[in-house]
C-alpha cells in the first residue's frame, strides 16, 4: 500500500465475516465483504481518509493489528463479529486506542 499522508481509518471485520454474501443471504444480503470494503474506501478518499481492511478469524489477530493501530491509525471501525461477548482482549485492546472507535453490527 503506497504511503499518504491521510489519517488511517482501520476496519477490522471478525470472525465469519468473509462470508458475507454467501452465508443466510435472507438475513446478511448478498454484498460481499469485499463490496464493503471498497464502497467504505469509496467514501474515505472522498472525505480525506485512507482506509485499511484486516479480516480475521481468530481474537489474535484484531488484538495485534489494534495494537499497530495505536501508533499510525487516526480511528478504528470494528465488526468482532462472533468474538463480540467473549473476547476480553478485543475489549482491552481497544481500551489502549487513543482515537475514535466505532463497533458496528450488521
Amino acid at each position: 500500500m503506497a504511503k499518504t499522508s491521510l489519517p488511517i481509518v482501520l476496519i477490522l471485520s471478525g470472525p465469519n465475516l468473509n462470508l458475507l454474501g454467501q452465508r443466510q443471504p435472507e438475513i446478511y444480503g448478498t454484498a460481499t465483504l469485499d463490496d464493503h470494503m471498497n464502497r467504505a474506501k469509496q467514501t474515505a478518499t472522498k472525505i480525506g481518509f485512507e482506509v485499511e481492511t484486516l479480516q480475521a478469524q481468530s481474537a489474535g489477530e484484531l488484538v495485534t493489528a489494534i495494537h499497530n493501530a495505536r501508533s499510525r491509525c487516526a480511528a478504528i471501525i470494528i465488526n468482532p463479529g462472533a468474538l463480540t461477548h467473549f473476547a476480553w482482549s478485543l475489549s482491552d485492546a481497544l481500551a489502549t486506542f487513543n482515537g475514535p472507535i466505532i463497533e458496528v453490527h450488521l
